[in-house]
């Protein structure tokens, strides 16, 4: 953290003078709960209140305006109606304060006339100095030192204990929620924030700071979108290299936003699977439940992610075990049996285990030594990187048994989360005591097994290909403005290396072609992406009388269909032969995180399939192979059950070709579909692609 940026910090969360401009001195606004929260809390700076109808508010001496006040001003407080707020800006900026805090709704989150109000103000800020936090927010929490300044009842009425947890929350209402949430499960804070509309400090700004805050640990966040998704990546991978995890918790699973895409990738490409693209590749860890958030840091504190994530899971109640076992089935989780070197070990101690995946303890008898021994062995022993320790009454009636043989046993370094079945709080409370990990239910245990087993170190950035840039910039500029149909596509794909199948144009169906037979004719029209759906395809075509006739087809049927639709003519195609499989492989500059490459099954029902892998782009041959992995239906490449295998490293090739348009300014979306993968050995080919150009 620069100068400047440590002087802010200080600003918003260590302010030494607060002006609460808007405060009331009627106990029943929400205007004078500020005052009164800094108060109960503990702040010791001065409180200035700002209010021209008033000479005092709630003790404090206030002032008929900001610029009357007789001291410097750290950080104000915005409490008033829209439309005095740039009024309220510009005595910031001529008072030299360096933050301000605007509560007031109204703004962007309004539609136009908000925006432009919210531009004026930021405008009038930037000039100035000034920072933002907000508009539409409800405050911020520090512990140390003590300054709770929101307009949440929860930051007022609640007793808020110092710990290392910090939040930024998007959600000005869920501030106070997570709160109560997090206190209840006997966790701390050190900062807390409600970060409104973004329009100047943002999630990732303030992340970025909190990465450098000595008083905090974990990093919580709640999300409804992304905005300013580079400072999020750029604090996320600063937080690790700090030794410090940042969780989310993120709204937005539904599948509403896929409507708004061209290309089938597109639609493949929704919201919650370009979240997981974004978090993955930043090493943010995401959580499922809410509880999560609040019990998942002890689990991860002073680690970084595992190379691998095999789980060993022991428990002393059959049906308890079962319950998390079951649901990191679902998720996914490698549950590893215990290896014989294990089982040995602990024959030698009288104490028989099986090598199935879940060590069942229930009938050798709940005893310290019986459960303090195996989870000893389990957590010595390389087979396994997390174990998972369940626990029936017994964590409940006779801790001493379970509990504390967990918190006798050594870790040796690996991490240790245990679920409790029964209501256990003095159980739980001797695990955080001990910093273990405990959990209160299976589906947040599973949730937070499941995030560390899903968290990585964050992807390598590759450099930019000077070469690929230009040759697809020249193969843009030679477009002179138009939208590039399926021939200029494959100009693009072939410029950045992806083979494309023998082809031809035609402007009238009589038109001869010299390609080998047979053909499949296309129309070719940057207005229909979508070519079959518009009745302009016909496959297998035999010879040159068959083709004038299907030309002849093509453009009656698209000319019926689609009367004003720009023809560019008819794309003949020779046909290809030998693919194992047909993948979709595609291009979006998503309008939340950026620039990412997908691949799934390719063909018509693409969409229907959702079988997709999605990374950041540009991407790497790494991960261009892992994501082959993750497509299911892609299993017939890989040589599942003994199949031909197909060649997956030209099928990674063209990934990381693809990837690469993030590298060139100017490309919305991008896909073929479909991309035949040949024969280990053979490549790949593109038989059907198209690349829409921003339209600004």
């Amino acid at each position: 953290m620069n100068l400047e940026s440590k002087r802010q910090f200080e600003a918003l969360f260590a302010p030494k003078s607060i002006a609460l401009i808007g405060a009331s001195s009627d106990s029943k606004k929400h205007t004078s709960r500020p005052q009164r929260s800094l108060r109960k809390q503990g702040y010791e700076g001065r409180i200035f209140p700002i209010n021209p109808n008033r000479a005092e508010v709630g003790g404090d001496v206030a002032y008929p305006s900001l610029l009357d006040v007789p001291a410097a001003v750290d950080h104000a407080f915005i409490m008033v109606p829209r439309d005095a707020v740039p009024a309220a800006i510009e005595q910031c900026v001529a008072k030299n304060v360096p933050v301000a805090t605007i509560c007031t709704d109204g703004f962007a989150e309004t539609g136009d006339e908000g925006l432009a109000i919210q531009q004026q103000i930021l405008a009038t800020a930037r000039a100035g100095g000034l920072r933002l936090l907000g508009p539409n927010c409800s405050g911020i929490y520090s512990s140390t030192p003590s300054c709770a300044l929101s307009i949440n009842a929860s930051v007022e009425l609640l007793d808020v204990r110092p710990g290392p947890l910090a939040i930024v929350s998007q959600s000005g209402s869920m501030t106070g929620g997570l709160m109560s949430r997090g206190l209840g499960r006997g966790v701390g804070f050190s900062r807390i924030v409600s970060i409104g509309n973004e329009c100047d400090l943002s999630v990732g700004e303030i992340t970025d700071w909190l990465v450098d805050d000595p008083e905090t640990g974990a990093i919580l966040l709640f999300l409804e979108t992304f905005r300013k998704a580079p400072d999020l990546a750029r604090a996320a991978r600063r937080a690790i290299e700090a030794g410090k995890q940042i969780i989310a918790y993120k709204l937005g699973r539904s599948d509403l936003g896929r409507d708004l895409a061209a290309s089938h990738t597109g639609a493949m490409a929704g919201g919650d699977e370009v979240a997981n693209a974004f978090f993955r590749a930043n090493g943010i860890l995401r959580a499922d439940c809410l509880e999560t958030l609040f019990e998942l840091p002890l689990l991860l504190a002073n680690r970084r992610p595992s190379a691998q994530h095999r789980v060993a899971v022991m428990t002393t109640t059959g049906g308890g075990g079962a319950l998390v076992a079951d649901r990191l089935g679902t998720l996914g989780v490698n549950i590893v049996a215990p290896t014989d070197k294990v089982v040995e070990n602990l024959a030698k101690k009288n104490i028989s285990i099986s090598k199935s995946r879940l060590t069942d303890l229930t009938l050798t008898g709940t005893k310290a030594e019986v459960y303090g021994a195996v989870a000893s062995e389990l957590l010595a022993s390389d087979h396994c990187d997390l174990v998972l320790a369940v626990a029936g009454s017994s964590a409940q009636f006779q801790p001493e048994i379970t509990v504390g043989s967990l918190v006798q046993a050594d870790k040796h370094g690996k991490p240790l989360a245990v679920f409790i079945a029964p209501d256990a709080q003095v159980g739980l409370q001797q695990l955080a005591d001990a910093g273990i990990a405990g959990f209160r239910t299976p589906e947040t245990c599973a949730d937070a097994v499941s995030s560390w087993a899903n968290w990585a170190m964050p992807q390598e950035q590759p450099k930019a290909d000077p070469a690929t840039i230009e040759a697809v910039e020249g193969a843009i500029s030679a477009l002179a403005g138009r939208q590039p149909n399926e021939f200029d596509a494959g100009l693009i794909f072939g410029a950045i290396g992806i083979q494309t199948a023998p082809a031809s144009i035609i402007r009238e169906p009589g038109e001869r072609v010299d390609l080998q037979f047979p053909v499949v004719a296309k129309i070719l029209s940057p207005d229909i992406p979508h070519k079959t759906d518009a009745g302009g395809v016909v496959l297998g075509i035999k010879g040159q009388d068959a083709l004038a006739e299907a030309a002849t087809q093509i453009l009656s049927r698209v000319g019926a269909g689609h009367p004003g639709a720009a023809i560019d003519g008819i794309l003949v195609q020779q046909m290809e032969r030998g693919s194992l499989a047909e993948a979709i492989l595609g291009f979006r500059n998503d309008p939340e995180v950026g620039p990412i490459v997908v691949l799934g099954i390719g063909g018509i029902l693409a969409e229907v399939y959702k079988d997709a892998a999605i990374r950041l782009a540009p991407t790497t041959s790494k991960e261009a192979r892992s994501m082959i992995e993750e497509v299911r239906g892609l299993a017939v490449i890989r040589g599942y059950r003994g199949l031909p295998a197909g060649d997956c490293d030209a099928l990674a090739d063209a990934i990381v070709s693809m990837s690469r348009l993030a590298e060139i300014q100017g490309i919305a979306e991008a896909e073929i579909n479909p991309l035949f993968v040949k024969p280990a050995g053979q490549g790949v080919v593109a038989v059907d692609g198209l690349v829409i150009l921003d339209r600004d």
